[in-house]
């Protein structure tokens, strides 16, 4: 299949958790095949934190504006099979409204399903969501799945809804030689969200306080100036993706903590999640309805809901972290990398 994607970013990883899937499965897809070709804004934040110009497997098409790219894209979507666009795309309307009007497979892909759908009901509107809703697409996905396809359904009109969860590259994310860099006891990697501060000073940051002997990392952008740190928390802007397999495999164990409202709907497993995992890095996770379907809790994941249960995780032997570690690796290569979803995907299509 030809297909066309018109999304948030593809070229930074910097602040965002959209880059790095799209570049397993544009891979993944690629290599049954497919033609992929994924336009993007060419926006001045992404443009200083670009760490991916010339795709080897797809094509990536940087524009300055909508205006300008008219001519471009009208044509890319005329000869395609797929059009497809995904949340956060800053010309998702305007994209929505030219790939409705195509003869190509009309796809939305909510990869905030959570976020699109509480945005909904606080204030009315989502800015990448037309206002006429989804109705008018042969297709609508979900990262996250549970009750938020329900609710696609019936607040914005979505026909035909299915998740396809995030992935991994196991090419990309994989057990390497730890780093003395990013060497920790316990590690966190993550772009900062409110609506996660609260787990993670409950899940992170108190566990820190109570092991002051302990070495704790935390990796990410977007963090204040006022965030509270404690003096045994060490931090690092930026990971780039190619970095993440050092990150993970230099700690003894990583915490996953999901953002409310992805908590709040379930089935919402987040990339960090499938990436550690196949790092064979031991992963302490929040708790949220669905969970068991993808790691089982206690075998290939553990699960806290306070500090105490983190600092008795953290008090483990290194045979029985490692234990979890590889039971979470093979349940990743058999259920969750990109070539997995990749396959997901072309059977969602071929449906519509």
């Amino acid at each position: 299949m030809k297909l066309v994607i018109f999304g948030l970013t593809v070229s930074s990883s910097w602040g965002n958790g959209h880059a790095t899937l799209w570049r397993g499965l544009c891979n993944a897809l690629a290599k049954h095949g497919h033609d992929v070709t994924f336009f993007e804004r060419d926006v001045p934040y992404y443009a200083t934190h670009r760490d991916l110009v010339w795709p080897a497997t797809y094509k990536l098409v940087l524009y300055p504006n909508w205006a300008d790219a008219i001519s471009l894209v009208k044509c890319a979507v005329r000869e395609a099979d797929v059009a497809m666009v995904t949340s956060y795309c800053p010309d998702a309307i305007e994209a929505s409204d030219l790939i409705l009007e195509s003869a190509a497979v009309k796809v939305f892909y909510d990869l905030d399903s959570a976020v699109t759908l509480d945005k909904l009901r606080n204030e009315g509107a989502v800015a990448y969501v037309p206002s006429y809703g989804l109705g008018g697409f042969d297709l609508v996905l979900s990262y996250v799945g549970g009750h938020a396809l329900d609710d696609l359904q019936k607040l914005l009109g979505a026909k035909r809804v299915a998740p396809l969860y995030g992935s991994v590259d196991p090419a990309v994310h994989k057990p390497v030689a730890p780093s003395e860099h990013y060497g920790s006891d316990f590690s966190y990697l993550g772009t900062y969200a409110a609506d996660r501060q609260f787990s993670l000073e409950k899940l992170f940051l108190e566990p820190a306080h109570r092991l002051p002997k302990n070495r704790f990392m935390l990796g990410g952008a977007q963090y204040p100036a006022d965030f509270p740190w404690n003096e045994n928390v060490w931090f690092v802007r930026h990971v780039p993706p190619s970095e993440h397999p050092a990150f993970y495999c230099s700690s003894r164990a990583t915490l996953n903590v999901t953002r409310a409202p992805m908590a709040g709907n379930g089935y919402c497993p987040s990339g960090r999640l499938f990436e550690a995992a196949a790092c064979e890095t031991p992963v302490i996770s929040d708790s949220w309805q669905g969970l068991e379907e993808f790691f089982e809790p206690g075998k290939e994941l553990l699960v806290a809901s306070s500090s105490s249960d983190v600092v008795d995780a953290l008090s483990l032997s290194p045979d029985e972290l490692r234990r979890v570690g590889k039971s979470a690796r093979e349940r990743v290569l058999t259920a969750h990398t990109a070539e997995h979803r990749s396959r997901e995907l072309v059977d969602l299509l071929e449906a519509a």
